[in-house]
């Protein structure tokens, strides 16, 4: 035993036995350097982590916007879609363009024989409109290439009109004959 333990007598000696006798803080050197670093390193990566998480909500937040903003635009071009394809808008600006509805269709079957009796276009007439003192100079001075083209019956060869007989041609009769039924 130690001088020191054997000074010491009882409690006091096992008590002394516990503790370290000699100089030990340069075996904690390292200990200690090694926890400073993994707490620096710790503190390092999590600051790091932080701002590149915070960078990513930033660029989702404006990323987020600007699909706000594209959602909005491609309603507001789908609307316009909209309005323009609607039956009354496609009439009207046939009609503006100088397009008249079409007749009766005729059909062609597999076989090649054809299905009703095609109709000719014709263009109905203008709609009356309220002339009034202060438009009536302005009627006489329309252009002339705003006017709508002459209805497609003045054209030569064409049908002639639901009462008149139709010129021979050589297509083919527009109801199937009976020897021609392929079926």
């Amino acid at each position: 035993m130690s001088t020191t333990a054997r000074q010491l007598r009882g409690k006091a000696a096992r008590l002394a036995r516990l503790l370290p006798s000699g100089p030990s803080s340069a075996a904690r050197t390292p200990f200690v350097l090694l926890v400073v670093l993994l707490l620096s390193g710790g503190l390092i990566t999590l600051l790091l982590l932080n701002s590149s998480l915070s960078q990513g909500s930033f660029r989702l937040s404006e990323l987020k916007k600007r699909t706000t903003e594209l959602t909005d635009q491609q309603q507001a071009l789908q609307r316009d879609v909209d309005g323009r394809s609607a039956p009354d808008a496609l009439a009207r600006r046939a009609r503006e363009l100088g397009m008249v509805p079409g007749g009766s269709p005729a059909f062609l079957d597999t076989d090649g024989t054809v299905r009703g009796v095609p109709g000719e276009a014709t263009a109905p007439p203008p709609p009356p409109s309220a002339t009034t003192p202060s438009s009536g100079a302005a009627d006489t001075e329309k252009d002339p290439a705003a006017e709508p083209s002459a209805p497609a019956s003045a054209t030569p060869g064409a049908d002639p009109g639901p009462g008149a007989s139709p010129a021979p041609s050589a297509e083919p009769s527009p109801t199937p004959s009976p020897t021609s039924s392929g079926r």
